[in-house]
């Protein structure tokens, strides 16, 4: 299946999969890889089967469940949310939301085909345009999490295709069992955020609920390219 363009391939990996569990050997508390860190996240969570959560706070000891804000239901509950996706939580570690007031729409996917074939991961970024514009980056850190208790949102049909969203919650405590600082060069996809015009997005929103990522609304012209 192609998916259209506005979706974004996760970058090839190279990584020495020896090397990265020494680092994850070297914990709890902070790791400190010498590699691209999303590719020692992704690692993680593709070959170690941990879930990740970023942050903007780095002395977090116990997550507690929290209300959520969002459209879907899954996502729309007081519980702790991670991902099985290394570069998604990124997005959330260096985006200072305390400061900028932003609209944000985001997604990491994979598909899986009618014969049980699993898709790389594909990615989507998008915040309030004018928050765009001011960099609204700042450090933070991407904690990793056991997924024991922990539930997977269920995968949607597109066509013949099962879509996993990679997104998981917990409605208990979790405590988690080490920690990376993340900086927004460390981030793959900087460039390729896009901006949106927040109330054109609302109203397609309301037209359209399930019409994700509504790219009517969201450009790359104001894209930091």
């Amino acid at each position: 299946m192609t998916l259209p363009d506005y979706w974004l391939p996760r970058p090839p990996m190279q990584l020495d999969e020896d090397y990265a569990e020494q680092v994850l050997n070297s914990g709890p508390g902070w790791l400190e890889p010498t590699v691209a860190k999303w590719q020692f996240l992704c690692y993680l969570a593709d070959k170690k089967g941990y879930l990740l959560h970023g942050s903007g706070s780095p002395n977090i000891e116990m997550f507690e469940p929290r209300q959520s804000n969002d459209i879907a239901e899954f996502g729309n509950r007081k519980a702790v949310y991670a991902a099985s996706d290394g570069i998604w939580p990124m997005f959330f570690a260096i985006m200072d939301r305390t400061k900028y007031k932003m609209t944000i729409v985001n997604a990491a996917i994979r598909l899986e085909s009618s014969r049980g074939e699993l898709s790389d991961p594909y990615y989507f970024f998008s915040m309030t345009d004018k928050a765009l514009q001011q960099k609204p980056f700042r450090e933070g850190v991407v904690y990793v999490l056991p997924r024991d208790g922990f539930e997977e949102q269920n995968p949607y049909h597109l066509g013949e295709y099962l879509v996993h969203q990679n997104h998981w919650a917990n409605l208990n405590s979790v405590k988690p069992v080490a920690k990376l600082r993340v900086s927004p060069h460390d981030f793959p996809f900087l460039n390729q955020i896009r901006g949106q015009d927040d109330d054109v997005l609302a109203k397609r929103i309301a037209e359209n609920p399930n019409g994700f990522p509504w790219v009517e609304s969201i450009s790359l012209d104001n894209a930091l390219m």
